[in-house]
């Protein structure tokens, strides 16, 4: 139920911002405060991941993830990306 409620409360923003705000539910959170959406084109969701252990941990329920995400959001998704966070300083 609480899914459904998001999607349509999402209908109004842009597709990257849809993804980001459905992707806490899709996956969790613990997951989803160890990734973040930071990019949406063509199809393809980047997630940027905190550690070399999220970042398997996603890849193996890539296929779950981007199915969720795409049920949840409205938005078509072909693929989910993660890519290891960088830090800078």
């Amino acid at each position: 139920m609480l899914k459904g409620a998001l999607g349509r409360s999402l209908q109004a923003l842009q597709a990257e911002d849809k993804l980001s705000a459905a992707w806490p539910v899709a996956c969790g959170k613990a997951m989803a405060e160890r990734g973040q959406v930071v990019g949406f084109e063509n199809g393809v969701v980047r997630v940027e991941v905190e550690d070399g252990v999220w970042l398997r941990q996603m890849i193996s329920t890539r296929h779950l993830l981007a199915r969720e995400l795409a049920r949840i959001s409205g938005v078509s998704v072909s693929e989910i990306h993660f890519e290891r966070k960088r830090n800078y300083k």
